[in-house]
C-alpha cells in the first residue's frame, strides 16, 4: 500500500513540474499543503468527480488561490475532467488551468480565488447557504442538505482586512460546518512575515467565537486526522486548524524560504527535489497504483447514489418540497414569475405615486418576495435607510430558515459572502449599502462580474441628493465605474415603475450581477404608453416624443428625468422638436439591436444633452464631443439637497439654457 507521503508527493511533483514548464506560478503552497490536502480529500471530502454539481457535495475552496496547482493536482488525481495535458498547459491561453482557479472554467472549481481573503469570505457564504437551505428543506428523518465547507487559507488571507470582517460574522452566526485550514508557514512574497504580521491568530479567532485547534503538524497524517475529527465534533462553531507547514516542502535548497513562494524552483532544484522526495518518475508521470488510490470516482458515485436514494424517499414524503428544492438547485425561476411580476408593473403604472425609488424598491420586494423564496437579502447596517427588509423578512439570527442577513458594517465582506451564497446555489442573494460605499465592496462586486453570477446589489442615496451628510457620503464617480465593469448591469430608475422593472430584470439576469441604484428623495412618476412600459426592460426608451425628426435629444436617468421632461414641456410649447430618452440602464440599452438603438437615438440628430447627477465624462459616449452634459465635475458639498442641486446646475433653468444653446 502506498504511503500517505508518497500520495502527497504526487501533488508536489505535479505542482512543481507544471510551474516549471509554465515558467511562472507558485509552487510553495501546493508543496507545503500537500499532506493536508491528501488527508482531507481522501478521508473526509464528500464529492463525485463524475458529477461536480451534485447538490449535496462538500465544498472546497482554495482561498490562497495563487497555489492553484494544488487544486488542479487534486482534481486531476481524483478523476475530474482535467487530463494531464491540461496540467502541462498550466497558465496558457484557453487552458482549464489558469493562473488562479476560475469559476466556470474547470470542473470542481467552486469559486474564483486569487484576491486574497475573498475565498474565505465565499466559504462563509457557502456555509450560510448550506445551513439556511437545510433549515428550509430538511425534515425529521429526511436530511437532504448536509454537507461541509472546507477552505484552505494562508498568511495573505489572514492579513487582508476582509478576513476580519467575514470570520467575525461567521463566529457570530456559529457556522458549525465551516472548517478553515490555516497554512501557517510564516512566509510571504517579501520574506518571513514576523516583521509585518505578528498577530496571535489563535486568540483572534477564539475571540471571534471559533473553535481553534492549535499546533497541528501539517506534515503528519495522524495529527491532521485527529485535528479534523476534533473540529468535526464541534457543531456549534466554525473551526480553524492551525497547521504548521514548510513552504516548498521537499525542496532541499528553497523549502522554508520566500524563494519557493512565487517563482519556479528551477530545473536543478526540481531535480534535487525529486531526489529528496524519492520521487523517481519523469515530469508529469504518475504511477498507476498512485492514480488508483487517489481515484474518487467509484466512491463518489456511491456517495451520490446513497444521497439519491434519500432524495427519492424525501420526494415520496414531501413531493412539493422536493420539486421546489430541484427548481431552486437548478436556478430556475417560478413558472408564473414573469406573468406576476409584469402584472405588478402594469398595476404601478396605472396607479401613480411620487415616492423615493428606495421606497419603490421595498414595495417591489413586498410584491415579488412571496413568489421568490430563494431571495436571501441583507444590508450593511443600513436596513432602515436602504429599505431592504420587506414585510416577510425574517432574520437568520432569529430563525435559521429565514431570508435576511444583518451583515453589520462589513460592505466588502457582505458582498463577497453573497458571492459564496450565489455560487453555492439555491438562493438569489441581494445586498445593500449607500452607493458611495460600493468603494468598500468594489473588488467583490468585480469578482461577481468576473464569475458571471447572479447577485443583486442595492445601492441607495444615489447622488448629491443625499444632502447634508456631505461629499464623504455623496457618490459622484461610482455610477460610471460600475457601468464600465464588464458583465455588470446597472439600473438607475426614474420612478416607481422603472424601479420595479429594474428588480424584475435583475432577478431574471442569471449570467452576471445587477446593480440597482435608488434615490433618497421622492421622484415624480412619468406617464407611459403600453409600448413605453414594455421598452423599459430594454434599458432605454423614448419617454417623450415630438412630431417628425427631433432637433434635440435629451437623455437622462433617475431623478434627473423629471428635469428633462420639464425642459421638453417648455421647449415643445415654444414649437421646438425635442425628444426625451430615459436611459435607466445604458449597458442593457447597448445590448439591443442596432435598429432599436437607432430608433431611440438617431445618429442624424447631433444636438444632444445628457443630464445625470454623476460624473459628466461618462456621457460623452452618448452625446459626442459636440453635445452638452449637465453633470458633476467635482465632489459635492454639505448642504440641503435642493441647495446642492441648484449649486451644481441641476435646475430647470440651467437645463433649458443648455438646450437652447444646442438648438441655436
Amino acid at each position: 500500500m502506498t504511503s500517505r507521503k508518497e500520495l502527497a508527493n504526487a501533488i508536489r511533483a505535479l505542482s512543481m513540474d507544471a510551474v516549471q514548464k509554465a515558467k511562472s506560478g507558485h509552487p510553495g503552497a501546493p508543496m507545503g499543503m500537500a499532506d493536508i490536502a491528501e488527508v482531507l480529500w481522501r478521508d473526509y471530502l464528500n464529492h463525485n468527480p463524475s458529477n461536480p454539481k451534485w447538490a449535496d457535495r462538500d465544498r472546497f475552496i482554495l482561498s490562497n488561490g495563487h497555489g492553484s496547482m494544488l487544486l488542479y493536482s487534486l482534481l486531476h488525481l481524483t478523476g475530474y475532467n482535467l487530463p494531464i495535458e491540461e496540467l502541462k498547459n498550466f497558465r496558457q491561453l484557453h487552458s482549464k488551468t489558469p493562473g488562479h482557479p476560475e469559476y466556470g472554467y474547470t470542473d470542481g472549481v467552486e469559486t474564483t480565488t486569487g484576491p486574497l481573503g475573498q475565498g474565505i469570505a465565499n466559504a462563509v457564504g457557502m456555509a450560510i447557504a448550506e445551513r439556511t437551505l437545510a433549515a428550509q428543506f430538511n425534515r425529521p428523518g429526511h436530511e437532504i442538505v448536509d454537507h461541509h465547507t472546507y477552505v484552505f487559507m494562508g498568511d495573505g488571507c489572514m492579513m487582508e482586512g476582509i478576513s476580519h470582517e467575514v470570520c467575525s460574522l461567521a463566529g457570530t452566526m456559529r457556522l458549525g460546518k465551516l472548517m478553515a485550514f490555516y497554512d501557517d508557514n510564516g512566509i510571504s512574497i517579501d520574506g518571513h512575515v514576523e516583521g509585518w504580521f505578528s498577530d496571535d491568530t489563535a486568540k483572534r479567532f477564539e475571540a471571534y467565537g471559533w473553535h481553534v485547534v492549535r499546533g497541528v503538524d501539517g506534515h503528519d497524517g495522524d495529527a491532521l486526522k485527529a485535528a479534523i475529527d476534533d473540529a468535526r465534533a464541534v457543531t456549534d462553531k466554525p473551526s480553524l486548524l492551525m497547521c504548521k507547514t514548510v513552504i516548498g516542502f521537499g525542496s532541499p535548497n528553497k523549502a522554508g524560504s520566500h524563494e519557493a513562494h512565487g517563482a519556479p524552483l528551477g530545473e536543478a532544484e526540481v531535480a534535487a527535489t525529486r531526489v529528496q522526495l524519492g520521487w523517481n518518475y519523469p515530469a508529469f508521470e504518475i504511477p498507476r497504483d498512485i492514480y488508483a488510490q487517489w481515484d474518487a470516482k467509484e466512491a463518489g458515485a456511491a456517495k451520490e447514489s446513497a444521497w439519491n436514494d434519500k432524495f427519492v424517499a424525501y420526494q415520496q414524503a414531501f413531493p412539493a418540497l422536493a420539486a421546489e428544492f430541484i427548481r431552486r438547485a437548478e436556478g430556475r425561476l417560478p413558472a408564473d414569475w414573469r406573468a406576476k411580476s409584469q402584472a405588478y408593473i402594469e398595476k404601478l403604472q396605472a396607479n401613480p405615486a411620487n415616492i423615493a425609488s428606495r421606497k419603490a424598491s421595498q414595495n417591489a420586494l413586498d410584491a415579488f418576495g412571496p413568489d421568490l423564496p430563494e431571495l436571501l437579502g441583507g444590508s450593511a447596517d443600513l436596513a432602515p435607510s436602504n429599505l431592504t427588509m420587506w414585510a416577510k423578512s425574517v432574520s437568520l439570527g432569529d430563525d435559521q430558515a429565514g431570508n435576511y442577513i444583518h451583515y453589520g458594517v462589513r460592505e466588502f465582506g457582505m458582498t463577497a459572502i453573497a458571492n459564496g451564497i450565489a455560487v453555492h446555489g439555491g438562493f438569489v442573494p441581494y445586498t445593500a449599502t449607500f452607493l458611495m460605499f460600493v468603494e468598500y465592496a468594489r473588488n467583490a462586486a468585480r469578482m461577481a462580474a468576473l464569475m458571471k453570477i447572479r447577485s443583486i446589489y442595492v445601492y441607495t442615496h444615489d447622488s448629491i441628493g443625499l444632502g447634508e451628510d456631505g461629499p464623504t457620503h455623496q457618490p459622484v464617480e461610482q455610477l460610471a465605474s460600475l457601468r464600465l465593469t464588464p458583465n455588470m448591469r446597472t439600473w438607475r430608475p426614474c420612478d416607481q415603475v422603472e424601479s420595479a422593472v429594474a428588480w424584475q430584470q435583475a432577478v431574471e439576469h442569471a449570467t452576471g450581477p445587477s446593480t440597482l441604484v435608488f434615490s433618497r428623495q421622492n421622484l415624480a412618476q412619468q406617464t407611459r404608453s403600453a409600448r413605453q412600459l414594455a421598452d423599459i426592460a430594454r434599458g432605454g426608451y423614448v419617454l417623450k416624443q415630438c412630431d417628425g425628426q427631433p432637433e434635440l435629444l435629451i437623455i437622462a436617468t433617475g431623478s434627473e428625468v423629471a428635469l428633462a421632461v420639464s425642459a421638453w414641456e417648455t421647449l415643445s410649447a415654444e414649437g421646438r422638436r425635442v425628444r426625451v430618452v430615459s436611459l435607466p440602464s445604458p449597458e442593457v440599452f447597448d445590448l439591443q439591436d442596432a435598429a432599436y438603438r437607432e430608433a431611440v437615438l438617431p445618429k442624424a440628430v447631433s444636438a444632444r444633452l445628457a443630464i445625470e447627477a454623476g460624473i459628466a465624462d461618462y456621457w460623452y459616449k452618448y452625446v459626442g464631443l459636440n453635445g452638452a452634459i449637465v453633470g458633476m465635475t467635482s465632489f459635492g458639498e454639505s448642504a440641503p439637497a435642493e441647495e446642492l442641486f441648484a449649486l451644481f446646475g441641476f435646475t430647470a433653468e440651467n437645463v433649458l439654457d443648455k438646450a437652447r444653446t444646442l438648438l441655436a
